[in-house]
């Protein structure tokens, strides 16, 4: 893990964690343009729904969040939403074809 910058004011703070934010944004996107993609070798809703996939994902981030002392709780939740609405846009993509 990355040291954390030492700021000297709260402006300098709340700039690196625009900073941050627009990379968080950034990752989110590219895992939803990997999301689309993998609706094309699925076969099935079942197989988008993926729901074994989707607790070893959880399991991994909890496991990521105590290590880094963060609320595990908050990342689950952080986590079952992005994977929720990237689960429907893959559904979506699945029955489109391919053609979202």
């Amino acid at each position: 893990m990355p040291d954390i910058k030492k700021c000297n004011s709260l402006q300098e703070v709340r700039e690196e964690i625009d900073i941050i934010d627009e990379q968080l944004v950034d990752l989110i996107s590219k895992r939803s343009r990997l999301i689309r993609q993998a609706a094309a070798f699925k076969e099935s809703v079942d197989d988008v729904k993926a729901q074994d996939r989707i607790d070893d994902i959880m399991q991994r981030v909890r496991k990521k969040a105590i290590e880094l002392n963060i609320n595990p709780n908050m990342i689950s939740e952080l986590f079952k939403i992005m994977i929720d609405e990237m689960v429907e846009t893959e559904i979506s993509e699945f029955r489109n074809g391919g053609n979202f």
